[in-house]
This record gives C-alpha cells, structure tokens and sequence, in this order.
C-alpha cells in the first residue's frame, strides 16, 4: 500500500519503539534511535514514538543534575534533528530539557530536520519507587512558552497540539507517562480541543499484573477520548538497581489494541499500525457529549509538513487487522461468554415482552432453516428463564411448493426434541386457492408466486396468534433487513422480532456454538444439519433430486460480504470506496475486485430501495453496535437517492487496478 493510497483513505502509521540503550550514553542511545528510525522510515512510518527520557534513560538518578548530560543532550537532539531532515518521519524522543534554571522531563518532536516543539511533563509522581520531583519541574513552573535549542527558540509547554497539513484530522497531543495515569489526563483535554492522535512517552516499571492493568488504562483512554493512543514503554536496558524495565509498548484505537511489543527484551523493538483517522472523525461527529465538551484552556496549534518524499513507494499491506467478519467474536477463548451473552440478550428482552403482556403462549414459524432455528431456541431460553411450559410454544412448520424434505425434517426433530407443541399445516391448498381468487397462473414462478406464499405463512401464524393468546415470534435477521430480503407484511412482519438484531454471519456463528456448546445429542446433529444447509426461502420447487433450487446467496450475493458492508457503512459510515479497498484488503484471496464491487453495488442499491421496509419494523432487541430500528439507530427517509454513493462506484473499474497493485 504506497502512501497516496494510506492519505486517500484517511490512514496515518503510527509506530512505538523501545531501543536498547545504555544508561546515560547518550551517543550509543542516539545511534540506537537513528536505527530504529531508519527502519521505521523505510516501512513508511509517519510518526515513531521513543519513551521518556529515551536520550539518557530514565534511570539515571542524581546524574541528571550534571550538566554535562544536559549539554550532550541538547547536542543529541540537534543530531537526530539533522538525521531526519531527509526523511518523512515524525519523532517524538523523551529527553530532559532545561529551561528557566529548572530541568524538565519533555517530549521533543522533530520533523523535517527541525525541533518543532517541545512539551513538557504535567505530573511528577513522587511516592513509592518514583522519585521525579527530586530532579524535575512540571510544565506550569516553566517560565516561558520558549525554550533555545541549538539557538533557534522552540515552542514549550503542555500546551501543544501538533497538525499534520498533509492530513488535516491528524491532530497530536503529548503526553508523559503519568500524565496518563491520573484521574484526569492530560489527553481528555487534548481530545476535546481536536487531538486525534494521543501519544505517551513512559518509563513504566514492570511488577507483577501491571502489564493487564497497562492495557486497560491505554484501551479504555483510546476509547473516552475517541482517539488512537499510542504509549512508549523503556526497555530493559535501564537500571535494575531496584525496578525491571520492560519495553512494553501499544497502539490502541478507539478501545481495540491494535498492536502490541513484546516484553523483556534488550534488543531494540518497535511496532506499528495504520491509524483510521476517517473512522475517529466518523466516531465524533456522530457523538453528541464529545462534541458538547468544552477544553479547559487555549491550546497553540504547531503546524507541521513532513516531507512526502516517498508518497509513490510501495510499504507494504495494510498495516492493521481487517475482520472479515466483523459482527463475530473472533477471540475463541472468550466464545462461550460471547455466545451467552448474546443469548441473554435476545431472551431477557422476550422475557420482558412476555411478562408485559401477561402470556404463556407464543407462536413461531418453523422452517428447518438458520433463522428460525435460532429464534426458537431463543424462545426456549426465554421460557426457561421464566419457568414457564414448553408447550405453550407452538412451533407450527408450513410445508409449501419449495419445501424440501432435509429442512421440513429438521424442523419436526427439533420441535420433537425440544419439547414443545407441534403443528404441521401445509400451505398448497390456500395458495393455490389465492392464485385461483386473483388470476395468477401457478407455472408463473414469479415475485407473486413467491411472496404469496410467504404471506399465506403470516396469516396462518397471526390467526393462531389469536387462538391462544399469545404472540408471534420473529425470525427475520439483520442481514435481511438491510437487504429487504424479506417479504413486506409476510416474513418482515411479527409481534416481537429476537434476531432483528443479529446479522446472518452471527446467527450462523449461534446456532453452530449451541450445536457445539449448548445441547448434545440428536440435537446436536440436527443444529450441525441446520448449519451445513443452504440459506434460502424455499419458495421455488426443489431440483429433479428434491434438494433446495433456491440458493439465496446466489441472487443477493455473499452474505459474508454484505455482513461486511453493513458494519463499513452503518457503523463507520465510510464511503464507497473505502468499503470497497477494505474488502478487498479481508476477501482478495476469496473474491475478486469484480466479484467485490458487484456485490457492493447490490449491497447499496438494495439498502436504499428498501428502507420503507424498516421504517415500519416491529420491536426487537439491539444486540450489536449496529442495529436499524426506526426508533433506535437508523433513521433514514425510504425515499432517499443511492445515486451519491454509487457514483463513487462507476469507476470502480480503476479501483480495482489500483487495489490489485497492491
């Protein structure tokens, strides 16, 4: 991926080093930096970040009162300075700074062969085995918002941000290890006043559970201050007189660790990822609180240009993980929770439905397939949950012209198997009964015939509804929804819909983990079954071999893929054609680029021409971070224009030569 690709879709690659360093050698340290830098340049780094004090270390003690460490200090910073004038990365170097007739504890960040800034530390921690106030001044005892490096006057104080022209949404803030521990960081502030890009120079001491706690607190800050956050850890090269340094650096965005070094080394180390500044900016502008905080105080905003020299080189893949799956846990150790906190979900909120309406009774469609399967075992747990009779669930399975023996049987197992009460009504009569009431020719197997099913299947349900006083169960998915894959008053229509809020990829994702987890069995074998049979309504006659003719995916495409769409477009609102490059980045080795941006381009098509059908969906439960309520998440005219965004499409032809380069 070449830098125009990286600035074109928002990107910026960030990088945290540890080096291995010696103690107060300040020339060995600075030729261990410009080696790390060297390599970071070369993978195409826009920003690299060393810990506090990375100059010196931060173990040198007393040692920072002689004056000679500090002149060779200020010799280094110019000699990194000049190291860098030809190359296209940011650095942030720790490293003390005197001013005033005090010392400081500094972030220094150099670009384009010139000191540009210079930020100072805020809280000093002096208790237990910190002892900073001994040799330091925090940032509000400076007495002036310069300070003179190598003669020229550099900006100075906790009060920078720094912007890079080349991308306008990547605006950095500093600050140094405790700073980020506090009760309110520095970074908060710095957020609400624009910074996107948090970043933390440490010398963070290792003991025993602090590296979890480490993760947590740069997560969670990512996440509070919709930001990227990055946090440079020294190594073990520092002294071990009484503490152990362990080099333990991430990059965090928006609460997902995206990258992560290795502990314990005394090698020089660094890692990168390419921040996604559209989706941070996405995330804000749609965040009422964060745009109603206002930052205390006025921050000077330092302007800064690094050289795209490089801007046509090739730097490799993308440099963060790319779920192809986005809507299904991909941490296996943590399936089983995931899995039953789903679960919890959907039936807490039947629960609550059943227990407002005062019923034991409710009626659900049972076809044999993913969905309807996942919904009645929803049911199930929501009647557990509540002590209430099996048998007050009617699973009514209505065999029709696409019916097929695999399914039909599958769906007679489970109810037998789940003990709950059974009818078996076969829809070929009363259809056949309609096309004779409105003039439709049966060999016409067209939207009629089709939906005329799906409608005779809701009547029946609805009627039965009324006969016991209960409520009929929803089995459409999210994936349905978006695509309007479901028939208007037929199938989109219930009382309460469990799984409005779980896209296909998920469902499938459940009802395999309860095969697996859940039951044992011939139930197992029967939900095995489910999952292994092809998704589709079964409207159409089944094949000369009796097997489904129907194969959704082949008409609507992939829902791996338009799963992928809908969590691009609805959760980070990307435009088309960064859906399209981010596709290509999870699927290349499955799909095509023309295979990609067909389906895409069914995908929106389809997801404007059928908002009408969401703008009147019954209740259900939001289970995920993207969910289409008309009454919660989405909220969106039926009668709104797709030209917009397939216009970014017509070229896609282009696209695809430029993303197959990479």
């Amino acid at each position: 991926m070449t830098l125009n690709q990286r600035l074109k879709f928002g990107y910026y690659r960030l990088a945290v080093a540890s080096v291995a360093h010696r103690v107060a050698d300040i020339a060995y340290n600075i030729e261990q930096m410009k080696q790390v830098i060297h390599s970071a340049h070369s993978c195409g780094c826009d920003c690299l970040v060393f810990p506090e004090l990375a100059v010196t270390g931060y173990t040198c003690g007393d040692l920072f009162f002689q004056s000679l460490l500090i002149e060779k200090t200020e010799q280094g910073l110019i000699e990194l300075a000049e190291f860098s004038a030809e190359l296209s990365t940011l650095l942030v170097v720790g490293a003390p700074i005197a001013q005033g007739g005090r010392l400081f504890n500094c972030a220094v960040l150099i670009s384009d062969g010139e000191i540009v800034g210079i930020v100072p530390k805020n809280f000093l921690p002096n208790s237990q085995e910190f002892y900073e106030e001994r040799w330091f001044s925090a940032a509000p005892d400076r007495s002036a918002d310069e300070v003179v490096i190598g003669g020229q006057p550099i900006p100075f104080g906790d009060d920078l941000l720094f912007q890079d022209l080349n991308r306008p949404a990547c605006v950095i803030g500093v600050e140094i290890c405790e700073d980020g521990w506090v009760a309110n960081p520095p970074s908060g502030q710095m957020a609400v006043a624009g910074a996107t890009v948090l970043l933390n120079l440490s010398a963070s001491p290792e003991v025993l559970g602090k590296q979890q706690y480490r993760q947590q607190l740069v997560r969670s800050q990512s996440a509070r201050c919709l930001a990227a956050y990055a946090y440079a850890s020294a190594g073990a090269g520092e002294s071990s007189t009484d503490l152990v340094f362990s080099g333990h650096s991430l990059i965090a965005e928006n609460g997902t660790i995206l990258s992560e070094s290795e502990r314990f080394s005394f090698e020089s180390q660094w890692v990168c990822a390419d921040i996604d500044l559209n989706r941070l900016m996405n995330e804000r502008h749609k965040n009422n609180s964060f745009a109603a905080s206002r930052a205390e105080g006025d921050y000077r905003l330092i302007e800064i240009s690094n050289a795209l020299a490089v801007a046509t080189e090739e730097h490799g893949d993308l440099k963060r993980q790319v779920n192809r799956h986005p809507f299904v846990p991909s941490n296996n150790a943590e399936r089983n929770q995931h899995c039953e906190e789903i679960f919890a979900l959907q039936t807490t909120a039947l629960a609550r439905r059943l227990k407002h309406v005062g019923t034991k009774n409710v009626v659900i469609g049972l076809s044999g397939g993913l969905d309807s399967t996942l919904a009645l075992l929803v049911v199930i747990k929501a009647f557990d949950l509540l002590q209430l009779d099996r048998k007050g669930i009617e699973a009514v399975t209505m065999p029709g012209f696409g019916t097929t023996e695999r399914t039909r049987g599958n769906a007679e197992k489970l109810i037998e198997l789940l003990g709950t009460s059974s009818r078996v009504i076969s829809i070929d009569a009363a259809v056949r009964q309609h096309f004779s009431d409105i003039g439709h020719d049966e060999t016409q197997h067209d939207i009629t015939y089709e939906n005329s099913q799906a409608r005779e299947r809701t009547q029946l349900l609805m009627d039965i509804a009324n006969q016991v006083g209960g409520i009929v169960i929803g089995t459409g998915d999210l994936s349905e929804l978006a695509l309007g894959w479901c028939t208007y008053n037929a199938d989109h229509m219930s009382m309460y819909g469990v799984n409005c809020g779980v896209p296909k990829t998920l469902v499938r994702y459940l009802v395999s983990w309860c095969a697996e987890s859940a039951y044992c069995g011939e139930t197992s074998v029967v939900l095995d079954d489910v999952c292994e049979t092809p998704v589709s309504p079964e409207l159409l006659p089944p094949d000369g071999a009796g097997q489904i003719s129907q194969v959704t995916e082949d008409h609507v495409g992939p829902y791996e893929l338009h799963d992928f769409f809908l969590f691009q477009v609805v959760r980070y609102q990307f435009e088309p054609k960064k859906v399209l490059f981010l596709a290509q980045q999870a699927f290349g080795t499955d799909y095509d680029a023309a295979t990609i941006l067909r389906w895409l381009k069914v995908f929106y098509q389809r997801f404007f021409s059928q908002q009408f059908k969401r703008s009147c969906l019954p209740d259900g439960p939001k289970v995920g971070s993207v969910a289409l309520s008309p009454r919660g998440d989405w909220r969106m005219p039926s009668d709104a224009c797709v030209s917009l965004w397939l216009k970014e499409l017509e070229h896609g032809e282009l696209m695809q030569g430029e993303l197959n380069h990479d």
